[in-house]
C-alpha cells in the first residue's frame, strides 16, 4: 500500500471531517449573519420549486442511505438481508434517487451559471459547491455500471468496512480499499472534498434544519372582530 494511498483514504478523511466541524462552529460563532440558505427564488422563480424538490428529495435519500448502508455493520441485517440483495437494493434506491438529485442539481446549477440576476447574486463559492454536488452525483451514478458486475456484495462490504474503520477510529482504514476501483476512489474523494468546504458555503444551512416546527404546538389564529 502506498504513502499517497494511505495519506486519500486514510488521513484526508480525518482533516476533512475536523475542518467540517471546527469551520462550522467558527462560522455559527463568528458569522451568523452569512448563515443562512440564500435562497435566490425571489430573483427568479422558472422551474426553481421542480429542480429545488427533485435535488432536495433526491439528495436526502442519498445521504441517509449512505449513512444507514455505509455504518451499519454487517452482523446486524446478515440474518434477513444477503450482502447480494443489499447491493440490489441500493442500486435501485439510489439509482432513483441519484437521477432525481442530478437532474434537479442540474438545472439549479444551469440557473445559477447562465441566469444574470442570480448569477449576480452568487458567490464563488455558490457555484462551486452546486458544481462538486453535481459532480458527486454523477460519480455516484457511474458506479452503478461496475456494481452490476459483482452483485455478490463484496464490494460494498469493503466500503462499508473502511467508512467504519473511519467514524470508529479504528486503524489501518485504507487497507479495505487497496485494489477498489478508480470510480469508486473518485465519487469518496469528491464526497470528502464536499465535506471539507461545507462549512465556507451555503450548506451550512442543513445545521439549522427546522424539525422544531414537527413539534410545535398549532397556532390559533383568529379575524378581527
Amino acid at each position: 500500500m502506498s504513502y499517497v494511498h494511505t495519506l486519500l483514504f486514510g488521513l484526508y478523511p480525518y482533516l476533512a471531517g475536523s475542518v467540517f466541524l471546527i469551520g462550522s462552529l467558527l462560522r455559527f460563532d463568528h458569522g451568523q449573519y452569512t448563515w443562512k440558505a440564500g435562497s435566490s427564488q425571489m430573483l427568479s422563480s422558472r422551474n426553481m420549486r421542480l429542480a429545488s424538490n427533485l435535488f432536495h428529495v433526491g439528495i436526502l435519500v442519498i445521504f441517509f442511505g449512505h449513512l444507514v448502508g455505509l455504518l451499519t455493520p454487517h452482523w446486524v441485517y446478515a440474518p434477513f438481508m444477503s450482502a447480494g440483495t443489499k447491493q440490489l437494493v441500493a442500486i435501485v434506491v439510489g439509482g432513483i434517487a441519484g437521477v432525481m438529485c442530478l437532474v434537479g442539481g442540474a438545472m439549479l446549477a444551469w440557473r445559477r451559471l447562465t441566469n444574470a440576476r442570480v448569477k449576480a447574486s452568487s458567490g464563488p463559492m455558490d457555484t462551486v459547491i452546486i458544481l462538486l454536488l453535481v459532480l458527486q452525483v454523477s460519480l455516484g451514478l457511474l458506479t452503478i455500471i461496475p456494481a452490476l458486475g459483482h452483485l455478490d456484495g463484496g464490494v460494498m462490504l469493503r466500503l462499508a468496512s473502511w467508512a467504519q474503520a473511519i467514524v470508529f477510529f479504528q486503524g489501518g482504514a485504507a487497507e479495505h480499499l487497496v485494489g477498489i476501483g478508480l470510480i469508486y476512489q473518485l465519487h469518496i474523494l469528491v464526497g470528502l472534498t464536499i465535506v471539507l468546504v461545507f462549512p465556507f458555503t451555503r450548506l451550512v444551512h442543513v445545521w439549522s434544519a427546522p424539525l422544531g416546527y414537527l413539534m410545535r404546538r398549532y397556532q390559533i389564529v383568529r379575524r378581527r372582530a
